[in-house]
């Protein structure tokens, strides 16, 4: 089973989710909260971890915010545990993806005004090359994003794989010799969202479930 779960920051709720769930965790991951500039990114990071103990404990799984350790490339993942999990922020929106065993990455963008030609030299000439033939190209190239950055999330090695290294054919792309299964997931018409996950034989992916911050 893999559930996605995401939320909305707040200001309003910013100093009381502060005070109600920050000591929850371990001291290194305080710090790093008390030291962002914008009340938005330090809620936004907080968010996305208190989304993971809520999905977990609808999982009845017995976690300890202590319980993770880092791979070398940075991805942080469970010691003794087959659990799964990512997480993406943009905007104003925070979603966690958790599986029982998939490898998963997910990857949400707001999709702003940007100058697509400065992410020529992230795409191959067949990419390139399929975007300029398209419409809306600002929708698209956020739907190319978001897959690309999905993946390489999934694969657990992020930025160390260039993104024109390969490309995403109908929902489905490889990365040395291991396969990636791609889903577009809707969370609000201002974002794109896509989750990518290695085996398709899981394919019980519930729908996204919006988290009110009183429910945390």
């Amino acid at each position: 089973m893999t559930q996605i779960l995401y939320s909305y920051i707040c200001a309003e709720n910013h100093d009381y989710l502060i005070k109600t769930h920050l000591h929850k965790f371990p001291k290194d991951f305080q710090e790093k909260i008390r030291v962002f500039k914008r009340w938005q990114d330090a809620q936004l990071s907080l968010l996305g971890r208190l989304l993971l103990n809520y999905g977990l404990q609808k999982m009845d799984k017995d976690y300890q915010n202590e319980n993770l350790s880092y791979t070398s490339y940075d991805k942080p993942f469970f010691n003794d545990d087959p659990t799964k999990f990512n997480i993406s922020h943009s905007g104003e929106i925070v979603v966690c993806v958790i599986s029982d065993s998939n490898d998963v990455g997910i990857d949400v963008e707001i999709i702003n005004e940007i100058n697509i030609e400065d992410f020529e030299m992230q795409m191959t000439k067949s990419e390139w090359d399929n975007l300029m033939v398209i419409h809306n190209k600002e929708t698209a190239f956020y739907d190319f994003w978001t897959q690309k950055e999905a993946v390489i999330k999934a694969n657990g090695q992020g930025l160390s794989i260039p993104l024109k290294s390969f490309e995403v054919v109908d929902y489905h792309t490889r990365i040395n010799e291991e396969c990636f299964f791609l889903k577009e997931i809707f969370l609000d018409e201002k974002y794109k969202c896509h989750l990518a996950f290695k085996n398709k034989i899981d394919a019980m992916i519930n729908e996204p479930e919006r988290i009110m911050l009183s429910d945390l």
